[in-house]
């Protein structure tokens, strides 16, 4: 099924620079892919390893907000947690600098350590009693405290939003799964989560400048479209294997008869570039995932790296135009 007009948001009073974005991602959809590539922390050691072997920048930058969660557990917390977090404390500063200086597409992702209730990586659900079957109650405890979290990022991304900085906001990531205690009481529950959470940032805190990113592959699970700018999932294939991901795609593009921009939320090993320009699968994009899966060879080559970055059909830094 075809429409027109695929990139019109789903926020009716998103901004100018939401919509050049979009018109630009959906002009693209099947003619090239933009490169991406998660940062884990402030030190940002993916972009430098990139920057190094590929001599090139990817054009969309993904940055973690665990940092920003209001109820982080410090006092219950092991080493490598806290150590995530001291190494994550103060990401949107980089996030301001990629934007405004670099004048790349930013895409946000929050580990969000749960309201109350977490111990050490709180947001896993085997470390918090949190209840997300409960904080879609209005009236709740476990509601109240979700709608303080949601209010504080929000006043963090309205900062955004008062300098008209499009984000791809990617909320409740990988819902389909029960690991994260968004997505542990089942599929429905994660949908209102999220339908709560665009209601509040839409009608009340009036953050127009949010690209509306669901990240799912679960029909069942669907939050809608009329929530939802482009849809998403992650995909972690196996070591080296490059391939355009048709199948994973036909999968996704079932959960809606609507004509949806379609992206690679997260990935460990990167799409072959190669395979993608000759079959035109339309992934919008791809965002490696940090740590291990970009600053060594265990799951990309170098030079499968530099194939990528290099190829007529991948958009890196330098080839993304002026969008807002």
């Amino acid at each position: 099924m075809t429409i027109v007009n695929n990139f019109t948001p789903c926020n009716p009073n998103a901004s100018d620079e939401v919509k050049s974005v979009l018109k630009y991602l959906s002009d693209l959809s099947g003619k090239g892919i933009i490169t991406g590539q998660h940062t884990q922390t402030t030190v940002q050691k993916e972009l430098r390893y990139i920057e190094k072997v590929t001599g090139k920048l990817p054009a969309l930058c993904g940055f973690e907000l665990l940092a920003y969660s209001p109820n982080i557990n410090y006092e219950n917390s092991t080493e490598a947690c806290l150590l995530e977090v001291e190494e994550n404390k103060n990401t949107l500063d980089n996030a301001w600098d990629w934007v405004l200086n670099k004048k790349g597409l930013a895409t946000f992702t929050w580990h969000w350590f749960s309201p109350f209730g977490s111990w050490d990586k709180g947001f896993y659900a085997e470390n918090t009693t949190f209840d997300a079957s409960q904080a879609i109650i209005e009236g709740t405890d476990e509601y109240k405290a979700m709608i303080s979290d949601m209010d504080v990022m929000a006043a963090l991304l309205k900062d955004f939003d008062d300098k008209n900085i499009p984000i791809l906001w990617r909320p409740f990531h990988e819902s389909e799964g029960t690991w994260f205690w968004w997505g542990s009481k089942g599929p429905e529950v994660a949908k209102q989560l999220y339908r709560i959470m665009y209601d509040r940032y839409t009608n009340v805190h009036h953050l127009n400048n949010l690209i509306w990113v669901w990240n799912s592959p679960l029909p069942e699970g669907y939050v809608g479209d009329d929530v939802a700018d482009i849809i998403s999932r992650d995909l972690y294939p196996p070591k080296y294997q490059h391939s355009d991901l048709k199948k994973e795609y036909d999968e996704l593009v079932q959960i809606t008869p609507t004509d949806k921009l379609v992206a690679l939320g997260e990935i460990g090993v990167i799409p072959s570039v190669q395979q993608l320009s000759e079959t035109k699968v339309p992934w919008l994009w791809y965002m490696t995932w940090s740590n291990e899966f970009c600053t060594t060879e265990d799951w990309n080559t170098d030079a499968e790296l530099y194939k990528a970055y290099h190829h007529d059909y991948a958009i890196t830094l330098d080839k993304l135009p002026k969008l807002y």
